[in-house]
């Protein structure tokens, strides 16, 4: 066996060529030379090995003994984690791999930037900041190196930071982000002028290819300076994109940092919807039993509003009416909706106005409403009360009726004892409804309902697919891949 190394180490922690002694038995030791290349302490399993020959006195005859010894393996040490970016992709992955160089002017909504940059890198970018001298007058570099975990660029010198963030090279950013920006910036950018680290970016942004998205900031008189408008409209022409503003007090607001978020998002989409018109429909209803209670289900909208923001995303105009608490962000076309009743008729007109592409009905209207709803509340006192229900219009066959070439995607909630029944309730509800796609899920204990994840059946004509649990956007986005592709068959 295998005993004291010549230096007080393990085997495994020996040095290059590093002598050791064996012992077998009550023989003699003899030192001979390992022969390896040295190694870690910490390698990993099961390393590849090699062999030595070992020299031993047993009873006064030398045997030669074959030793087999574990060759290390050589492992990259990693880089330690740095503390400030802990946070990366904590919310989602959508910005690994992307680079977003975020400029900051001299507005004060320039404080909420440090939130931005870290909402950024919770969906998984790398952030670096530029900052204007006038912005330096309102939040301190050091905030934002630490929002970043990155060092900020405040001059240009001779490291040519420009030409490092934004430069024709393989390293340069993926996407500039100027918010909050003044109006003082953004005529400067339309004109070409390039005074300020962020206009220089902006600059080199508009002559390398890079997106650049605008996130307005000044008094409202200032934003509507007619020269303002005008400098706006050329960068529009020129491909830029604006975010906000909101126009809220006498003031054109920065858009909201959600809001930033999600145009970033939809920057790095692909635009397989772009210009169709979509409309989706997401939460419950209620059917009212007095004027103060109702009939309702437990549908939490997460699924509907995760179709309507992946739609937004691709490009699509979306028009979203939904029932419940969860309401969307302002800059998606949304309307909220008590009954079925109500929903019916806002998914009719707005499909009518909208001349709209495709309806994705991810609703859970109710199916059953008390024959007349009582005037007054009803007095509990007396005990039992016996409530008479009818069945509610049927939305997705009223608007199969009136469109009968609009691409429809339908939903399917069951009880389900297996996927077999599951997946002969989705061909029944496929067959009945004239769904181009079902989707369907067991609800079986209440699964699904208020959850961020949930796991789907699939059916859409000769094709099937099940999703296992994961999250709602995820289940979102093979939807609309699915959809996308209708859709462009259909206009071939």
């Amino acid at each position: 066996m295998l005993g004291e190394a010549d230096q007080p180490r393990s085997l495994l922690g020996c040095a290059p060529n590093q002598g050791f002694r064996i012992f077998e038995g009550s023989a003699r030791v003899i030192t001979v030379n390992a022969g390896l290349n040295g190694c870690d302490p910490d390698a990993a399993q099961n390393p590849p090995t090699s062999r030595c020959d070992s020299l031993v006195f047993l009873g006064g005859r030398i045997a030669r003994i074959l030793h087999t010894i574990q060759q290390p393996k050589f492992v990259k040490e990693q880089e330690p984690a740095d503390p400030l970016k802990d946070i990366k992709s904590s919310r989602g992955r959508e910005l690994e791999g992307r680079t977003v160089i975020l400029c900051v002017t001299g507005s004060v909504a320039s404080i909420e930037v440090p939130s931005l940059a870290r909402e950024l890198m919770r969906h998984g970018a790398e952030v670096n900041a530029v900052m204007s001298e006038a912005a330096e007058k309102l939040v301190r570099p050091e905030t934002l190196e630490w929002a970043t975990g990155n060092p900020v660029v405040r001059r240009l010198t001779g490291k040519t930071e420009h030409v490092r963030l934004a430069g024709k090279w393989k390293g340069k950013a993926d996407l500039v982000l100027i918010a909050p920006c003044t109006a003082n910036t953004m005529s400067k950018v339309a004109v070409g002028i390039d005074d300020t680290p962020v206009t220089t970016i902006a600059s080199m942004a508009l002559g390398g290819g890079i997106p650049l998205v605008i996130c307005p900031a000044a008094h409202e008189p200032m934003y509507k300076n007619p020269a303002v408008v005008s400098n706006m409209q050329k960068l529009m022409e020129r491909g830029v994109d604006f975010v906000g503003p909101r126009i809220e007090e006498g003031k054109a607001k920065m858009a909201s940092i959600d809001e930033i978020v999600q145009a970033v998002l939809r920057s790095f989409t692909r635009k397989d919807m772009q210009g169709k018109r979509v409309v989706v429909t997401g939460g419950p209803t209620v059917e009212f039993i007095d004027p103060v209670r109702v009939i309702t289900n437990l549908s939490s909208g997460k699924m509907g509003l995760a179709l309507a923001m992946e739609a937004w995303r691709r490009g699509a105009e979306v028009s979203y009416i939904f029932g419940g608490g969860l309401h969307p962000p302002d800059f998606i076309r949304s309307r909220r909706v008590l009954t079925t009743k109500d929903m019916l008729d806002a998914v009719l007109s707005e499909i009518k106005a909208s001349e709209a592409d495709a309806f994705i009905s991810a609703a859970a209207p109710g199916d059953l409403a008390p024959m007349t709803p009582a005037e007054n509340k009803i007095p509990t006192q007396e005990g039992e009360i016996d409530l008479k229900l009818k069945p509610t219009p049927k939305i997705i066959d009223n608007v199969r009726k009136r469109w009968p070439k609009l691409c429809i995607v339908a939903f399917k909630a069951e009880t389900a004892p297996s996927q077999g029944d599951l997946k002969q309730a989705a061909k029944r509800f496929m067959h009945h409804a004239g769904a181009d796609l079902v989707v369907a899920n067991d609800v079986s204990n209440g699964k699904g309902f208020g959850a961020d994840t949930n796991s789907v059946l699939i059916l859409g004509g000769r094709t099937t697919r099940k999703l296992s649990e994961r999250p709602k956007e995820q289940i979102a986005k093979v939807i609309l891949d699915m959809v996308a592709a209708r859709l462009k068959k259909n206009t071939r």
